[in-house]
């Protein structure tokens, strides 16, 4: 899938908190963690594409989404797989797995092995982290 974006990395940290709103900042560039069923696309159902606030990347088709009943947007898988990396956590005293996108290093969430088949991961995002693009696919 191309992806026509222009990329737009911030340089500084004054120009990420420009960019960014202030819970977008706290959750993209400190590894914050939205409150569960807040964030503006916990339970969209609008077709298109998750992009991050970060960068503009596409990350997530609307047709990967499901409901988890966590209160986080959750997709069956990224639409490559190169797209989000994932890292080891071990903060708040457990082992989680982070899933940061690749390409601006910005936090999305975490990524957990309790999700549908085919993949049975859950990446379980931040919609703080995220900028839907009704416009971007069919979903």
């Amino acid at each position: 899938m191309a992806d026509e974006t222009k990329i737009d990395i911030p340089e500084t940290d004054e120009a990420w908190r420009a960019k960014l709103t202030p819970e977008q900042y706290h959750v993209a560039r400190e590894g914050g963690t939205e409150r569960a069923f807040t964030g503006a696309t916990w339970d969209a159902k609008t077709p298109g594409t998750y992009r991050c606030v970060g960068c503009g990347v596409a990350l997530f088709r609307s047709d990967e989404k499901y409901d988890s009943g966590t209160g986080w947007p959750s997709f069956s898988q990224p639409i490559e797989g190169d797209l989000v990396e994932e890292i080891e956590d071990r903060t708040l005293g457990m082992r989680r797995v982070e899933a940061r996108c690749a390409t601006c290093h910005s936090h999305l969430g975490h990524v957990f092995d309790d999700g549908p088949r085919p993949t049975g991961l859950r990446y379980c995002m931040n919609s703080a982290s995220l900028d839907l693009d009704p416009a971007a696919g069919e979903g």
